[in-house]
């Protein structure tokens, strides 16, 4: 596995506090009303696609400032979902960076197009727009820029770029629910949009995701295709408005979201500024932390948007702390905190050897920000204390193993 530090370290770990319990990397944040929510429509006797799912994705698309949304069963099906109803498939190429969840790459492999990879700007670590350029050929028919870690990217730059171009921009915004560029709402920017509700996200609905579309049309086709392809009030048979006939209008799937975790989800919605806000203190309190700190890049914000702080991500140079990220993770972990790596790029699974061998070499940033990332905890119910343990663990680290 190239680029890879296998997942370990010879160094075991330094113990820096005395903490009583261990500090995952996330805890979801669900009260009283959350739980109410979902037991109303539980009572209610309609457990799948219904009013809620429909009720859930206008109130998303008001949140987003966009007309079409679509909630569907994940971020990850919702890619699949809008590659294919763009009409992508075998012959055409797709462009992506390398730093993503595998689910990227998976929706366009299993539409049957071509992945092509493309490296990250250093600053947002997202794709970076002189890479996607140069990448595209008269076969690339979309791009699939990704919000990391919630932010917003060069998302602008990008789809300017792509428009030229005739190629579609599908927005990976699984971690960009909230962030916002030049006083948009990341959701209404590209041709598409791709969201998720996983319960690590700024909101969550246990599983779940959301499509924003730019038109009507596209909107239409994901929702039908997430429905086996039927037509838009088939959902409505087995209601006192409905009836038994419908009509399947293209060979789909069952990729929608339920009303009980819409109901989930309306719930959260009505507190996603306060989450942000949070995530974004938590985000400050670390950068005044850790800025400074020998071999250490904090991540940056956009300077004409606002990041959704779904992820911290700390960079650490090898060459100027022992042990570079893999040292931090196992002091975190001798001190009983929680902490992860975003991400392995795609390239290097087993299962896409063939992408291995023919980018090897090819992505020096994407290489560089696997070697150096380290994601601490950041979520919205982070005690002070709980905050300032990751800051004293972390400091402690990054000083007892500077060169």
């Amino acid at each position: 596995m190239a680029g890879s530090s296998g997942g370990g370290s010879a160094y075991e770990g330094r113990t820096f506090i005395a903490r009583s319990d261990f500090l995952p990397f996330f805890r979801p944040d669900l009260g009283d009303a959350e739980i109410a929510a979902v037991t109303e429509v539980m009572r209610s006797g309609w457990l799948t696609y219904g009013a809620k799912v429909r009720e859930f994705g206008d109130a998303c698309a008001r949140y987003l400032g966009v007309e079409h949304a679509v909630p569907v069963a994940s971020c990850s099906a919702g890619l699949y979902l809008t590659l294919k109803a763009m009409g992508i498939g075998p012959g055409d190429e797709v462009i992506l960076p390398p730093v993503t969840f595998v689910a990227t790459l998976a929706a366009v492999l299993h539409c049957g197009a071509t992945p092509v990879l493309a490296d990250i700007d250093p600053v947002t670590y997202g794709l970076d727009p002189a890479a996607f350029t140069a990448a595209v050929t008269d076969r690339t028919r979309a791009v699939i820029p990704v919000d990391m870690a919630g932010h917003p990217g060069r998302i602008a730059e990008i789809v300017a770029a792509a428009s030229g171009r005739g190629v579609q921009v599908v927005e990976d915004a699984a971690h960009s629910f909230g962030a916002e560029v030049a006083g948009r709402r990341v959701g209404g920017l590209a041709d598409a949009s791709v969201f998720s509700f996983y319960a690590t996200k700024c909101i969550t609905t246990g599983d779940g995701g959301l499509v924003t579309c730019r038109t009507q049309e596209l909107a239409d086709r994901v929702r039908s295709l997430s429905f086996h392809g039927m037509d838009a009030n088939a959902w409505q048979r087995y209601g006192d408005k409905g009836r038994w006939y419908y009509e399947v209008l293209t060979l789909g799937w069952k990729m929608h979201l339920g009303d009980p975790a819409a109901a989930l989800g309306l719930v959260q919605l009505g507190r996603a500024d306060g989450f942000l806000a949070r995530r974004s203190a938590i985000a400050a309190r670390f950068n005044e932390a850790f800025a400074g700190l020998p071999g250490v890049t904090v991540p940056s914000a956009p300077a004409d948007g606002v990041h959704a702080w779904h992820l911290y991500i700390l960079r650490i140079d090898p060459e100027i702390v022992d042990g570079g990220r893999d040292r931090i993770i196992a002091d975190l972990t001798a001190n009983r905190i929680g902490s992860s790596v975003h991400f392995i790029p795609v390239h290097h699974h087993p299962a896409f050897a063939d992408l291995e061998a023919r980018y090897a070499g090819t992505l020096p940033e994407s290489e560089r920000h696997y070697r150096e990332a380290v994601s601490l905890p950041l979520f919205p119910s982070m005690t002070g204390q709980e905050i300032d343990d990751v800051v004293t663990v972390v400091r402690a680290s990054v000083t007892a193993g500077a060169r």
